[in-house]
């Protein structure tokens, strides 16, 4: 019906909007104090962007038709676009650490009919830092957004795309894919029916139990013969878990953890949170040192990592906890002209009402209403007071009590 959003969006109404804003707010204080800067990127993009070199599968971006030669999609997620910017229009000013607020789309082969298909997220990139302090600070950075918003009962899942690429090197090339989606999807069965040799399919049970305590998972991983390379990554990942850790942050290390968009290349992770023993993916993030390299002029690869936290995820989180605004806010004034003859004067006090203070909110009486009526209309609103206007300027003013 043409009287309904199309299939798969939403309006937002005002008190979805207030909410909505309660959160963004925090997030966007935390993002300030840590020295971000927002950026804003096109919602249109060339496919061969979005789908950052294959990274990205075609079929989950939403394609629209276009007249010209360009084929043009909208975002499914904000990392490739923000890249594509930044080294093409922010060159050697590194790093950059840049934050966005912003409407996402996507959808999955499966989809179904009405399925959701606009999201929003709020998030980071830090461009141009590589190493332990850039990956700790974006973690850190994660956990300081929960703490704003007062969220319980959350934690950090956290891999490692390089080391959980690099173990799954030793099986046969044509069931790498079967065996890396077995491990993402913690799928025994899919193992046990692979046919591999008896010490590659006990590898790939030890691959996908490499989650848990971070103690017990370096100490697993340690069991698999790893080269100098191999081991030097796990060096890495042992002194971040442990600086994570130092600051008072809980975390669960998973080496099985695969991240669906395929440009990771280092740490990634996930935030989780618990409600009603019901976890609830809330966002996600990773380090991506070759995505950049596939915007630049001249191929450059240059370090990267960020989150993105997902605000319907944590919407649905934070509405059990009383926290969220329940009413839009009230107007803080009512002007009312007493007769046509007021109105000019009716205007100009509402102007130097909302002039005087921050973020005042006054309201004019359209006409029509007797006075029974603007009163009563005034205390279903919770306007706290009514300023009837004479034609001369004079004025009387009515203190209201709400019905609210």
């Amino acid at each position: 019906m043409v009287y309904q959003p199309p299939a798969g969006a939403r309006d937002l109404l005002p008190i979805d909007v207030a909410q909505k804003r309660w959160i963004e707010d925090r997030l966007e204080q935390v993002f300030h104090g840590w020295g971000y800067h927002r950026i804003i990127t096109s919602t249109l993009e060339r496919i061969d962007t979005l789908m950052a070199g294959g990274a990205i599968e075609r079929s989950t971006v939403i394609q629209l038709q276009n007249i010209q030669e360009d084929e043009l999609g909208l975002r499914p997620e904000l990392t490739a676009s923000i890249a594509r910017t930044v080294v093409t229009r922010m060159t050697d000013h590194y790093p950059q650490r840049l934050y966005y607020n912003a409407n996402v789309f996507g959808r999955t082969p499966e989809s179904k009919h009405n399925r959701q298909q606009e999201f929003y997220q709020a998030g980071v990139e830090l461009l141009g830092g590589g190493g332990l302090v850039a990956d700790a600070e974006v973690l850190l950075l994660a956990a300081a957004c929960l703490q704003a918003l007062q969220l319980q009962n959350w934690h950090l899942i956290v891999g490692e795309a390089g080391i959980t690429q690099s173990l799954l090197k030793p099986f046969p090339a044509d069931l790498q894919t079967k065996i890396r989606s077995a491990i993402a999807n913690l799928d025994r069965v899919a193992i046990d029916t692979l046919p591999l040799s008896e010490e590659l399919r006990e590898r790939a049970k030890i691959i996908l139990d490499l989650r848990g305590k971070s103690a017990d998972v370096l100490q697993k991983i340690n069991t698999l013969n790893l080269d100098s390379q191999q081991q030097e990554a796990v060096n890495n990942l042992s002194a971040l878990v442990k600086l994570i850790e130092s600051q008072g942050n809980s975390l669960i290390l998973d080496l099985s953890l695969i991240q669906t968009f395929d440009y990771y290349t280092g740490i990634i992770f996930e935030v989780v949170s618990t409600v009603d023993n019901q976890a609830r993916v809330i966002g996600s993030g990773g380090r991506y040192d070759q995505l950049l390299g596939l915007y630049h002029p001249q191929g450059k690869n240059i370090p990267g990592t960020g989150f993105a936290l997902f605000i319907e995820d944590l919407y649905h989180v934070l509405s059990t906890s009383g926290q969220l605004p329940q009413t839009t806010p009230a107007s803080n004034w009512l002007v009312v002209p007493e007769n046509s003859s007021a109105i000019a004067s009716a205007f100009a006090y509402a102007e130097k009402l909302r002039s005087s203070t921050h973020l005042v909110r006054v309201e004019m009486e359209l006409g029509g209403s007797d006075a029974d009526s603007v009163q009563e209309y005034a205390s279903k609103r919770g306007i706290a007071q009514i300023a009837w206007i004479k034609a001369d300027g004079s004025k009387t003013i009515e203190s209201v009590s709400s019905k609210q």
